[in-house]
């Protein structure tokens, strides 16, 4: 049997059967005098083999092991792997459509911010629409950020204050007052009387639950609050300083 009849009788191709050659899962054939590799029907039986553990999800590495004669695991137990694998995916599979079904059902549709968390979704329609305010739009990207790449655990500390800071009518409308301040200081300079304002307004919408009690390292040169004043105007910077210690001052308080 040559390598081409091999492949048509387990439904491969050529190419495939050499891949596995390659990885060393099916054994080489032994040549006859002209040259040409023949296959036996202990090739197909294995060729078929190989292909029925894969279409099961086993990565190559994982028939190796099933095949392997005198080592490795047993089809059994690679199998009862398998299934649980495949039973974590279709968990993660299931939360993120509930994820995404809340998203699409949620009050005002999806945030321009992009698929985020149903909690900031809720807590972003609950502020209602900013998106003719360039601070909010920034303050929501950060936010979104923040959600996105924190572990799972601080992920819901971060939420949980943020809905208790900015969940009610109350808080939803000083923190548009907030950014409306900050709005008017984006041509400011660092000295603009108004920053004290905005500085005051600020603080009181930053949730306690996340300010360190030892307080933050305020230097500017600080490189999370050089990428944090990178966008802003000296006035809006200032502002974002004064707001932050004053809100530490708070905490210690």
């Amino acid at each position: 049997m040559r390598i081409g009849e091999l492949a048509d009788a387990v439904g491969v191709t050529t190419r495939t059967v050499r891949h596995y050659h390659h990885q060393g899962l099916l054994p080489e054939p032994e040549r006859l005098a002209n040259g040409y590799r023949t296959y036996t029907l202990r090739h197909v039986v294995v060729l078929a083999r190989i292909r029925r553990l894969t279409e099961l999800g086993l990565g190559l590495a994982e028939v190796r092991d099933v095949l392997a004669d005198d080592a490795g695991k047993d089809l059994a137990e690679v199998l009862e792997e398998l299934d649980a694998d495949l039973a974590r995916q279709e968990a993660a599979i299931h939360e993120r459509r509930a994820r995404l079904r809340a998203l699409l059902e949620a009050e005002g549709g999806v945030p321009a911010e992009g698929p985020v968390a149903p909690e900031l979704t809720e807590l972003f329609a609950g502020i209602g629409d900013v998106s003719g305010s360039p601070m909010a739009v920034r303050d929501r990207e950060m936010l979104v950020l923040l959600e996105s790449t924190v572990a799972p655990e601080e992920r819901e500390e971060l939420l949980a204050a943020m809905r208790g800071a900015l969940g009610s009518p109350e808080a939803a409308a000083r923190a548009r007052r907030a950014y409306a301040l900050l709005d008017e200081l984006a041509d400011a300079g660092a000295d603009d009387p108004r920053v004290a304002e905005a500085a005051r307004v600020l603080a009181d919408c930053m949730p306690a639950e996340l300010l360190p009690e030892d307080g933050f390292d305020l230097d500017p040169g600080h490189g999370l609050l050089r990428a944090l004043y990178a966008d802003f105007a000296p006035a809006q910077a200032e502002a974002v300083r004064r707001a932050m210690e004053i809100a530490s001052r708070g905490r210690r308080s």
